[in-house]
C-alpha cells in the first residue's frame, strides 16, 4: 500500500503541483518561530530541545493520526498517507525554477536566468556565465530531487505510516530555513544543531541516491567520483549526491564561483565535460530513470513480501 501511495502522490503532484511557499513554508515558518520562542534559550541544549519539539512532536502527531484513522478504516489511513506524501514528496516543488532557467538560457536571456537562479538558491550571481548558471542549476536540481523525492521515499518506507516522510522533510526545512534567513547569535546555534541532526537522517538516503545515479548512469565514473571527491564537499551527504550525479552524467560540477560578490572556493566534482545548456535535459533524464528504478525495486520487494508464506 505504501508503493501505491507513493505512485499516486507523484501522479497527482505532476497534474496539480502544490504551491509550497503558500501552503507549507509559510505556516511552517510561523510554527518554527512560535516553537523557538517557547523552547529555545540560546544554548546548544535548548537547540536540541527545540528541534525535537518541532520535528518530534509533528512526527508523533502524524503517526498517531495514521493509527487512529487506520483503526476506523484502512482506506482512511491510505488516504492520510497520500495527503502527507502530496505535501512532502515531489519533483515539482522546485523543478519550475530548473525549467524556467533552462528556457531562459535556451532563448539567450542570461540575466533572467541569473535572476531565477538567485530566487532558487538565495544567492546572487551577477557575473555568472551561461555555463555557470547551467552548472549551478544542475547541482540544485540533483540536491532538490534527493531532498524532495528520494530521501522522503526512503524514510516513508522505513518508518510506520507517514512518520518518516514528516520527520525527514521537517528536518530538511529547518536546515534550509536558518540558511536562508541568515543572522547570527541564536540562529547560528539553531543552524548548527539542525545540520547535525539532518546529516544523521540523511546518511543512508544520500548513499542510496548516489547508488541510484550510478546504476542508471555512468556507473564507473559515478562510483569513482563518489569515492575520491565527495568528502571534499563541505556537506558530505550533498557531496555524495553531487559527485555521483556528476560522474553519472559525465559532467563537471562544483568549482569556484562568484557568489553574492565574493569568490566561493568549491572543489571540482564529477568528471567529463563542462555543463552546457544542452546538458540540462540529461540531468532530468537521470532523475526520472533513478526514480523509476527505485519504484521498480519497491514493487519487487512488495511482491516478495506479499508472496512470502
Amino acid at each position: 500500500m505504501k508503493l501505491l501511495a507513493i505512485v499516486l502522490a507523484l501522479l497527482i503532484e505532476q497534474v496539480r503541483p502544490l504551491s509550497v511557499e503558500r501552503w507549507i513554508h509559510a505556516p511552517l515558518n510561523r510554527m518554527a518561530d512560535g516553537c523557538a520562542r517557547r523552547t529555545f534559550a540560546g544554548r546548544a541544549g535548548s537547540a536540541a530541545f527545540f528541534w525535537f519539539a518541532f520535528v518530534g512532536l509533528a512526527t508523533l502527531a502524524a503517526l498517531l493520526a495514521h493509527t487512529v484513522l487506520g483503526s476506523v478504516h484502512p482506506v482512511l489511513a491510505v488516504a492520510f498517507n497520500l495527503l502527507v506524501l502530496y505535501l512532502t514528496l515531489g519533483f515539482r516543488h522546485e523543478s519550475h525554477y530548473f525549467t524556467d532557467i533552462h528556457l531562459a538560457l535556451g532563448m539567450g536571456e542570461l540575466n533572467r536566468a541569473r535572476h531565477l537562479l538567485e530566487q532558487w538558491r538565495g544567492e546572487s550571481y551577477p557575473e555568472a556565465s551561461d555555463s555557470d548558471v547551467a552548472r549551478l542549476a544542475v547541482e540544485e536540481a540533483l540536491l532538490a530531487a534527493h531532498r524532495n523525492v528520494f530521501g522522503v521515499i526512503f524514510w516513508f518506507v522505513v518508518l510506520p505510516g507517514p512518520a518518516g516522510a514528516v520527520a525527514y522533510r521537517l528536518a530538511d526545512f529547518l536546515v534550509r530555513r536558518w540558511h536562508r534567513t541568515g543572522g547570527g547569535g541564536e540562529q547560528v546555534v539553531l543552524d548548527r544543531f539542525a545540520r547535525r541532526a539532518f546529516s544523521v537522517l540523511d546518511w543512508v538516503p544520500a548513499r542510496l541516491t548516489g547508488a541510484s545515479f550510478a546504476i542508471v548512469g555512468n556507473f564507473e565514473d559515478a562510483i569513482l567520483c563518489w569515492r575520491t571527491q565527495a568528502a571534499q564537499w563541505p556537506e558530505p551527504s550533498s557531496g555524495i549526491v553531487l559527485a555521483s550525479g556528476g560522474g553519472a552524467l559525465g559532467l563537471r560540477l562544483g568549482m569556484p564561483i562568484q557568489q553574492s560578490g565574493a569568490l566561493v572556493e568549491r572543489p571540482e566534482l564529477g568528471a567529463g565535460e563542462d555543463v552546457r545548456v544542452e546538458s540540462m535535459q540529461g540531468a532530468i533524464g537521470l532523475l526520472w530513470r533513478a526514480l523509476l528504478m527505485c519504484l521498480l525495486m519497491l514493487a519487487l520487494v512488495s511482491l516478495v513480501v506479499w508472496a512470502a508464506p
